[in-house]
Formats: C-alpha cells, structure tokens, sequence
C-alpha cells in the first residue's frame, strides 16, 4: 500500500512534465523563463522546506548543506571537467540537474516510507506533501531539459527516471527504515546542498545571458508557489 502512495507522488511530477510537452511549441520558445521558474523552485524547496526541516530534527545536519553544495561542484569539475561559459551549452545544465532532482526524488521516497512508518495519519500527511512539490518538480526537470535542446523523447525518458526515484527510495527506506532514520536529516541537507548549487551555479546564471526579464519574475513565482504549496 505504501508503494502505491509513492507511485501517487512520482504521477504528479509526470504531470507536471505532461503539462509543459502538451505546449511544447510555447515552451521551446520560452524555455527561459522554464528555467527562470526552476531556479526559484529548487531555491525555494532548499530554503523553505528542506534546511529548516533538516535543522529541526537535527541542528547539526546544516553542515551537510555545505558538503552538497560542495560536492555538485567537484562534480561538474571534475566529472563535467568545466562550466559552461557558451551561450548554447546545456549538455551539463540538463545532466547535473537530473542528478540534484532524482536525489532529492530519492529521498522523497525515503520520507514516504518513514512517515508510514510512524503511523498512517503521517504518512499520508507526508505523502500529500511531496505531491504538491512534485508537480512544480515535473515543470523544473521537463523546462530544463527542453532549454537543454533535448529531444522530446530523451526528455521522456529523463523525466520518468527522475519521477522513478520516489517508488525506489521508498522500496529503500521500507528495507533499511530502521538503520537510516537517525540519518534523513543529514540526507535532507544533503540535498538541499545540491538544489542550492544547482540554481545559484547553473540555472541563474542561465538567466543572465538572455534579454528577456521576464525569467527574473518567473525565479520569484517559482519561489512564491513552492513556499505556499508548503502552508
């Protein structure tokens, strides 16, 4: 039963992906806005939701904020061997961020698993939680790859991967719940290192080299929506 409600969060992430291929042809030609609104979204989850829940279960765990923030640039360094500094380049844009999005679907998967866990009024909570961010999720991952030049296909493919990683960390944390709790703050931190490398380092940047200043309200609805979806 648990599995089903994890399978709930990763459809409405598709839905969000569904939502921008259905207006491709606007979303081709806007796509910088798309990245606009994920820049606010990932900073958004990060700042609001992620690193206060974090903090509040473990004071600590700030630290691994850091070592995310940390990692996704040794990664791009070293993995990607270089930033981006063309006008056109999106080959590492569209990697890095499905690999920051499928993290943190991971353990949006391990969170449904450990709210279950507790008892089921939590678990559902938690369950209806992710899934208001999932869409804005589906939305962030399906535009980045789209600004990407990605097929439609490969954004398919992508998007339903990255989707896929709720069920997976779910299936994970019913296996290893016990052994791993004490660690989902620092797992959370973790993560949001990663959301907050992603948008200040790639997306944002993104957004600097187009004329169009609409990606600059696009970032603050991406921040505003998120941060309401969470109240």
């Amino acid at each position: 039963m648990i599995i089903l409600y994890s399978f709930l969060a990763m459809f409405a992430a598709l839905c969000g992906t569904f939502l921008v291929l259905k207006f491709s042809d606007w979303s081709r030609k806007n796509s910088i806005l798309l990245i606009g609104f994920a820049a606010g979204v990932m900073l958004s989850i990060a700042f609001v939701h992620i690193i206060p829940e974090a903090v509040e279960q473990n004071p600590h765990s700030i630290i691994y904020t850091f070592v995310g923030f940390l990692f996704m640039f040794f990664l791009q360094y070293f993995v990607f061997f270089h930033p981006c500094h063309d006008e056109h380049c999106g080959v590492h844009l569209g990697t890095l961020s499905t690999f920051g999005l499928s993290l943190h679907s991971f353990f949006d998967g391990i969170i449904i698993s450990i709210g279950f866990d507790a008892n089921s009024y939590i678990g559902l909570m938690t369950t209806i939680a992710i899934m208001l961010h999932k869409l804005p999720d589906g939305i962030t991952i399906t535009g980045i790859l789209m600004h990407s030049n990605k097929p439609v296909k490969k954004i398919l493919a992508y998007s339903v991967a990255v989707a896929m990683f709720t069920p997976i960390g779910t299936v994970f944390g019913m296996i290893f719940s016990s052994q791993i709790s004490h660690l989902i703050s620092n797992f959370l931190a973790l993560t949001a290192g990663t959301f907050i490398y992603l948008s200040a380092a790639d997306l944002i940047p993104e957004t600097h080299k187009s004329s169009n200043k609409k990606a600059g309200i696009c970032l603050l609805a991406g921040v505003v929506i998120v941060a309401l979806l969470g109240h």
